[in-house]
């Protein structure tokens, strides 16, 4: 019995061993301290795409959606089922291409924005809705994919909870090959986004014939003081060269000098640097670059979860100007700033398309200044003030007009005073 446990604590110390030391987000690369075509400036890095075609910084993405089958008062319940397409059509039936009899869509099914994963019909929300309980009053609420979004499905789950309440789970996957703009970063902080992803003949080599994976600008280094990503390339260019772990602890792992003597040993220079080759002419650089291998980690913050634009979308109910956030499918805001940009680079004129998104027309009266109101019965534009009946139509933005009325609610009476349009 002894025998046994020691046998299964051995296992299991060595399976934490090595849980600790695997970090499925990173990869050892070659990465080559020098400038290139300016595609590196400040924390930007340059890949090698014959390294990104062999497998550097593949990734999943995943995503999980979630419906249940909630029931209510009165015996009204939710139906997970294939929706009913209603009179409005608000759904396209291509949308439910992919769900099956139970109304779930199958496992490994190639979705994007807008497919349908669950579908589901709920009852009516009020009371006078519901007087005609039958299948045409139900609204579809089915769980769609998310806007900008594609994926392939992974799992499907279906449950209960404590209640009897049935749920249903999808998770997609979307797998991610490295592209301009997504995040890299290293084990001492020094993070940067791609910059340029180079073809395989066009990057610098060693007079040995290799080739970085990444190419990482010097100028990275000075201000940030990261002492021990230098290390680590040194380190790592070693432990590589004898096929061993290096020991990296600060004040207890091995020294610079030792590091050195053993690149010495191994026929490399003391130092580090190697002499390189520009992979587009082929001559040889006249300085000696600092090239060794780097514990490299993607970061989630990937330009693919980040690119947005849109035309014409939704509008908030309030100030009928566009809605916000890129999940909602919102517009992107120009502000103050953007706005005196834009004037100082003389397209003023630009403005006043960028702030029409919620324009109204006001009717101002020309005696007194006062907002004129439309009398419906005798057909008229009416001041409520002065009585008279001549107004201008002046365009103004619609949360301009809720401001005015939000002081006409404190009783503070706002006047406008018109320019004659012959001045």
């Amino acid at each position: 019995m002894f025998l046994f446990f020691s046998i299964l604590r051995g296992q299991l110390r060595s399976f934490v061993y090595d849980t600790l030391n695997t970090y499925p987000a990173g990869q050892n690369l070659v990465v080559a301290i020098m400038t290139h075509e300016g595609y590196n400036m400040e924390d930007a890095l340059i890949l090698n795409k014959g390294s990104v075609d062999r497998g550097i910084g593949r990734s999943f993405f995943f995503r999980p959606y979630s419906a249940v089958e909630m029931n209510y008062s009165g015996g009204l319940k939710d139906e997970i089922a294939v929706p009913e397409k209603d009179a409005s059509g608000y759904k396209m039936e291509t949308s439910y291409r992919l769900l099956e009899n139970d109304g779930i869509i199958y496992p490994e099914a190639d979705t994007t924005e807008g497919d349908v994963l669950i579908g589901k019909m709920s009852p009516p929300k009020f009371l006078s809705e519901a007087r005609e309980i039958s299948v045409k009053t139900k609204k579809e609420s089915s769980v769609t994919m998310r806007q900008e979004e594609r994926g392939i499905v992974e799992s499907v789950f279906v449950t209960e909870d404590s209640e009897g309440n049935k749920i249903v789970q999808v998770k997609t996957r979307d797998p991610r090959i490295p592209e301009l703009g997504d995040k890299f970063a290293t084990s001492h902080g020094q993070k940067g986004v791609v910059g340029a992803i180079v073809p395989e003949e066009d990057i610098p080599f060693t007079s040995r014939g290799i080739r970085p994976d990444v190419i990482f600008n010097p100028h990275g280094l000075p201000s940030r003081m990261t002492v021990g990503y230098l290390m680590e390339l040194l380190a790592g260019k070693v432990g590589c060269l004898r096929g061993e772990t290096v020991d990296g602890t600060p004040f207890s792992g091995e020294s610079k000098e030792e590091l050195e003597l053993q690149l010495k040993k191994m026929g490399f220079r003391f130092d580090g640097k190697e002499t390189m080759y520009n992979g587009v002419t082929g001559k040889r650089f006249e300085v000696k670059i600092f090239v060794g291998d780097l514990y490299y980690l993607k970061l989630k913050y990937m330009v693919g979860n980040k690119i947005h634009a849109r035309a014409s979308g939704k509008i908030a109910l309030l100030t009928r100007q566009p809605v916000e956030g890129r999940s909602k499918g919102g517009a992107l805001r120009l502000g103050e700033m953007e706005q005196q940009a834009l004037v100082a680079h003389g397209a003023s004129l630009l403005l006043k398309e960028r702030y029409d998104s919620d324009k109204i027309v006001l009717n101002i009266c020309t005696k007194c200044g006062s907002i004129a109101i439309e009398d419906n019965i005798r057909n008229k534009i009416v001041c409520p003030i002065c009585g008279s009946e001549d107004a201008e139509p002046v365009e103004v933005s619609y949360a301009f007009k809720l401001l005015l009325e939000e002081l006409q609610g404190l009783h503070i009476h706002t006047k406008f005073n018109l320019k004659n349009k012959y001045e």
